[in-house]
């Protein structure tokens, strides 16, 4: 579904798509060359359940353990930027502060349940990276809070979190999804039964730890400049 018409501002002019298209011709765009994947799962606010949305994840690997993944509230080519998430392995999960471990989600039940797919990928490959992202953790920032309707990206981004257990996704959203992609989750969850979680399980410090979180803007005092260094505006 198109979303030009919900976005404020001219239609993109013809001379600017002319410059684009002579840009592109010279120029290199590596980092987004190196997307290889496009999950489709679902976020809520971490300080709000009710408030959940589809979301589109396009990603590339740093390495092994270490993805990155744009994320987008549809995969049409009008389709807003609303997030990014990091995924890493347990082992890196492990090394994190416990105070850092609140802001990551674990990938074990959205995997299990059938939930985080791939759209168009045939289910023996896409059941081999499933493998990987189950044990794996991620932390997710939208910063487009399109769920209520703004048209721009308005306030400080917002940390998500993901689905740990049935009867929190919201039916009529898992609905819609699985007729516009024509999978059932239900039927996938029986296939990855035999799939495993985190080597030492969810580290209970995640999702949250339990609660929500949410996050918000606080004034201070801003740290004065060092009276050695010039400060210069451009």
């Amino acid at each position: 579904m198109s979303t030009q018409s919900k976005i404020p501002g001219e239609v993109t002019h013809a001379s600017t798509a002319v410059l684009e298209t002579a840009t592109a011709a010279v120029q290199r765009f590596r980092p987004i060359n190196q997307i290889h994947q496009h999950l489709c799962a679902f976020h809520f606010y971490s300080h709000d359940m009710t408030r959940q949305l589809e979301a589109h994840h396009f990603c590339a690997h740093l390495n092994e353990e270490v993805r990155q993944c744009l994320i987008y509230d549809s995969p049409e080519k009008d389709a807003r930027l609303i997030g990014i998430e990091y995924i890493i392995s347990e082992n890196l999960f492990l090394t994190l502060p416990d105070e850092e471990k609140r802001f990551w989600h674990s990938h074990e039940y959205e995997v299990k349940s059938g939930t985080l797919f791939m759209p168009g990928v045939p289910g023996a490959i896409e059941r081999v990276d499933m493998e990987k992202v189950c044990k794996t953790y991620g932390k997710v920032f939208h910063f487009w809070q399109v769920d209520r309707g703004d048209i721009l990206p308005l306030g400080i981004p917002q940390l998500m979190m993901a689905l740990t257990r049935d009867g929190q996704l919201d039916p009529s959203l898992s609905l819609k999804v699985e007729t516009r992609y024509g999978v059932s989750f239900e039927e996938e969850r029986r296939k990855r039964e035999s799939m495993s979680g985190p080597e030492h399980g969810v580290h209970p410090m995640a999702n949250g730890g339990g609660g929500g979180l949410k996050t918000e803007l606080r004034e201070t005092e801003a740290a004065a400049a060092a009276a050695s260094i010039p400060r210069v505006f451009v």
